[in-house]
């Protein structure tokens, strides 16, 4: 792969493994295991593989190892390690790190799953966890301790997408000898380069921008070689997490047009969030773009678009937001996200039910919020069944 190559092209061709068949499209390994010349061999590669030296397919796989390489490539990356599904690259990465006794500090506004595994998980675990409001750079500074060995936080949060200072972060991350992790779903490799903003390990949900498509779970963690190699690969070849070879071809697949998808569907989200703000039926719109997001002027500094998301708040609680999504005829109710079809929740209902009241008021999540992903149907098809739905009931 040439150095020079744009992240369009790495999207297409980087950490591409021919066999002798000289195939253009990427092979897929389907394999378990992989057979040694000779017992000799056997030991020096269970000593210390190469490049192009697979063990098992726990461990790594030529197909699984083409993905992770083209996703170091754009992300600007040493080094990557697939695993079989977003929550396994969070839970691989923060395990793999910490140990009893250590602290970490977290942004309160986290995916549920996210938020389960630091506020029940970890704990259990002997790892203290310390929860700040991510946009108050007062309260990670005052949070962070001699303990503290990581702080943790996505880009743009799930999903009231507030915008987070990754630079500033970082920077007291660092003075403290701590690791910055970052979960850049909403932000996409895309539209924001999150390690040259400081962040030492970035982890996707490869299920969502990245395959697009509705067809399989994946995920992957960035970073440094030592990191990948030392600390995360060890924890996550023996605990299990693996890629499937079939899902990482899948998700090859979906690399190549990323950039294509992703720029079609921002610019459509920034056209639905100016259009729907100030509606009758709706209480608020949120969108980083937006000049009246309260992060607008962060997120412009950091990202190229704003992302693919934006979450209404419908008037009339529960029931408004209901008969809201009941309404819709083109956007399908679903609760993933990044996909080539639009698609809406109501996260107080799925993704964040089993937060408390309590929590979910702290958080800014209402009765009224939905959260909609945009996909590649027509802008205008997109805005009048939108319209529409506003107006049921």
């Amino acid at each position: 792969m040439s150095e020079t190559w744009k992240p369009k092209t790495k999207l297409v061709h980087a950490g591409t493994r021919r066999s002798q068949y000289g195939e253009v499209s990427e092979a897929i390994f389907l394999t378990q295991g992989f057979v040694y010349d000779s017992a000799e061999i056997a030991e020096a590669r269970f000593i210390k593989s190469g490049e192009d030296e697979f063990i098992y397919a726990r461990y790594g796989n030529p197909t699984v190892r083409m993905f992770e390489e083209r996703m170091a490539a754009i992300e600007g990356a040493e080094d990557a390690f697939a695993t079989a599904s977003g929550m396994a690259a969070v839970n691989g990465a923060l395990f793999s790190a910490l140990k009893a006794g250590d602290h970490i500090v977290a942004a309160k506004a986290l995916f549920g799953s996210c938020l389960y595994i630091c506020e029940t998980l970890l704990p259990r675990f002997g790892v203290e966890v310390s929860f700040v409001d991510g946009t108050d750079l007062d309260q990670w500074q005052a949070a962070v301790r001699p303990d503290t060995k990581l702080l943790f936080l996505e880009a743009i949060s799930n999903p009231t997408l507030e915008v987070i200072d990754i630079a500033a972060v970082a920077q007291i991350a660092h003075a403290n000898d701590a690791l910055l992790m970052v979960d850049n779903v909403f932000a996409t490799p895309i539209f924001q380069r999150t390690l040259e903003l400081g962040a030492d390990v970035v982890i996707y949900s490869a299920t969502k921008h990245i395959d697009g498509q509705g067809r399989c779970l994946g995920g992957v963690v960035l970073g440094t070689r030592d990191f990948i190699q030392d600390t995360l690969v060890p924890f996550l070849k023996h605990t299990g997490g693996a890629l499937s070879p079939f899902n990482a071809w899948v998700m090859l697949k979906g690399l190549e047009t990323l950039d294509l998808r992703c720029q079609a569907q921002g610019t459509t989200a920034q056209m639905l969030a100016e259009r729907l703000e100030g509606h009758k039926s709706l209480d608020q719109v949120l969108f980083p773009f937006l000049a009246s997001h309260p992060q607008n002027q962060l997120a412009r500094q950091q990202m190229s678009a704003g992302g693919t998301v934006l979450s209404l708040v419908i008037s009339g609680g529960r029931e408004g937001a209901f008969r809201f999504l009941n309404g819709l005829k083109i956007v399908k109710i679903s609760n993933n996200l990044g996909d080539a079809k639009s698609l809406v929740t109501h996260p107080t209902t799925t993704t964040h039910q089993r937060l408390t009241p309590e929590q979910r008021d702290a958080l800014g999540i209402g009765d009224g919020l939905v959260r909609l992903s945009v996909g590649l149907e027509d802008g205008q098809d997109l805005l009048e069944d939108i319209l529409q739905a506003l107006e049921v009931g």
